[in-house]
């Protein structure tokens, strides 16, 4: 059975016309994109504050090093360095700008001399009352 080329005009009821569908979705990805992007850059910007602090010299820790490190028996040299390098720590707070002061006073017979003689006793014991007050 063949049909005939004859086309029916049958009218359609149910059938509605197009319907405008909102479409948000270029919105949900520029919001996707700019919470990634913020997130992003805090995880960079936290990770740089890390390595920069990471890496940061501290002069502190350095010259608490060198004190401690001083080598006692070059007397006119560690009277020196000592000076230099205790005042890092003298203003931390009122017991140690005193014990600074009492270890530079006994200091200053070995400075500014040609020859001098090795630490005495009481010298000793101020510089080593004063390195155990300090730290980092």
């Amino acid at each position: 059975m063949n049909m005939p080329d004859k086309t029916v005009d049958i009218p359609l009821h149910d059938i509605k016309g197009l319907v405008d569908v909102p479409d948000y979705s270029l919105y949900y990805f520029i919001a996707v994109i700019t919470v990634v992007l913020v997130v992003l850059g805090g995880v960079i910007y936290l990770g740089y504050r890390y390595l920069k602090h990471k890496n940061r010299f501290d002069i502190r820790k350095e010259h608490l090093k060198r004190f401690k490190n001083i080598d006692l028996n070059n007397t006119k040299q560690a009277a020196y360095d000592l000076t230099r390098y205790g005042l890092t720590f003298r203003d931390d707070s009122s017991r140690h700008a005193k014990h600074y002061e009492l270890m530079v006073q006994h200091l200053e017979p070995f400075k500014y001399k040609k020859e001098v003689e090795k630490f005495d006793s009481e010298t000793l014991r101020h510089i080593h009352n004063f390195e155990e007050m300090l730290d980092v």
